[in-house]
């Protein structure tokens, strides 16, 4: 390809891991980016007032639904994955006026650890991979998963950035 040729070309069947992995990984990286610098008492701000909706409660949120995919996929052992908050509307309660830095690192912490667990699966696991997911009655494929996960993320990005516009006028990706 030369210089003048900024066509996009389809990726290869081979190029379909790192590119389902890559936009995973920057909805992830989005959500980091809209939660950067932000004190506890901002990451547990309510969107409004009728909503659980927090930035803290999406980081474990978002690590609950990743961990809910694939935990014991593909026959993996069940000791890879950390320790989630399971309770959806626990997930999102936080309060502003208890919550802790130590909170904050520990959802951050159980975050990381997730998505190394998703890595785990995915270098161990071809995409056609199907299962069954913990709790749920149907089976997936590995390539549906993680397109749905890219697709959990972006929703809750929207969401993260009126969050974050409101707390503090940032925007942006």
């Amino acid at each position: 390809m030369t210089p003048e040729d900024d066509r996009t070309e389809a990726p290869l069947v081979g190029d379909e891991v790192p590119l389902l992995t890559g936009f995973l990984d920057f909805q992830r990286q989005t959500l980091a980016w809209k939660c950067a610098g932000l004190s506890p008492q901002q990451l547990a701000t309510r969107a409004v007032a009728t909503s659980d909706l927090t930035l803290l409660g999406m980081v474990r949120h978002l690590a609950a639904v990743e961990t809910g995919w694939l935990v014991g996929f593909g026959g993996l052992p069940y000791d890879v994955w950390p320790d989630v908050i399971r309770d959806r509307d626990e997930q999102f309660r936080v309060d502003p006026a208890t919550v802790t830095q130590e909170d904050v690192d520990a959802a951050w912490a159980t975050w990381h650890a997730v998505t190394d667990a998703v890595g785990t699966v995915v270098d161990q696991l071809p995409l056609d991979t199907a299962d069954r997911p913990w709790g749920r009655d149907d089976e997936f494929s590995l390539r549906w998963i993680l397109l749905h996960l890219v697709e959990e993320y972006a929703r809750h990005n929207g969401h993260a950035d009126l969050l974050r516009e409101a707390l503090d006028g940032a925007t942006g990706e």
